[in-house]
């Protein structure tokens, strides 16, 4: 069980910082986001960036769904049921997420192909159809990563898991409010982090994971 639990978690950091690296690639651009244009942040990312940052991305994209059997090996002794919740909603949540992140360099090529006076008409109409359907769903991915926020902190204070208790505050969703607070109010360190955020605040919840289970395991050992 222990050897499985590292793997998983190991597995899950590795899904976070690799979506991470490539979703960075394709979203930061400082300068992009001053520009004011809907989307400006894909403006004067080169091609062959959009691109290896997707290649690098997609395949990272299924060890979420390990990560998150290894968050339920760790609820479970606390609560079944509780840990198995979380586990659909993960696997949901980045099933959906997985559909939206990878169209983001396709969807950065539209928008660097569609600016001009000429395409005016065709650029709006293609950003209120992506929007329509595929924006749509990194919001769905939000109020999913709350719910599962609510169930990992209410397992947890139940007791009778692996963690310990301070655990509940590497809730996925205090951490990504915490990086949309630092984008807001101190942008210099919060603008490397909001192009990744989901992925920074799933990296936060492996590692601590990892982390909180080594010390756990190690009192075990020496006790």
């Amino acid at each position: 069980m222990n050897r499985l639990l590292y793997i998983t978690g190991f597995l899950g950091l590795l899904a976070s910082i690799g979506v991470g690296i490539g979703e960075f690639m394709i979203h930061f651009n400082p300068e992009g986001l001053a520009s004011g244009k809907p989307y400006g942040y894909f403006l004067g990312i080169a091609d062959s960036r959009l691109a290896f940052g997707h290649f690098i991305m997609v395949p990272f994209i299924p060890l979420y769904i390990v990560g998150y059997y290894h968050l339920y090996l760790a609820l479970k002794p606390g609560s079944k049921k509780l840990a198995t919740a979380l586990l659909i909603l993960g696997v949901y949540a980045f099933v959906i997420g997985g559909i939206w992140v990878g169209s983001r360099a396709y969807f950065g090529h539209v928008i660097q192909l569609t600016q001009g006076d000429q395409y005016v008409g065709l650029h709006e109409e293609l950003i209120n159809n992506y929007e329509l359907l595929v924006e749509s769903l990194v919001q769905l991915l939000r109020v999913i990563v709350l719910l599962i926020s609510v169930v990992f902190v209410w397992t947890i204070l139940k007791g009778g898991t692996l963690y310990p208790k301070w655990m509940v505050c590497f809730a996925p969703i205090f951490v990504l409010l915490l990086v949309f607070a630092l984008f807001f109010f101190v942008r210099p360190i919060g603008q490397y982090l909001a192009p990744t955020a989901m992925n920074v605040s799933h990296a936060v919840l492996f590692g601590s994971s990892l982390f909180a289970l080594s010390r756990s395991t190690s009192r075990l050992t020496n006790s």
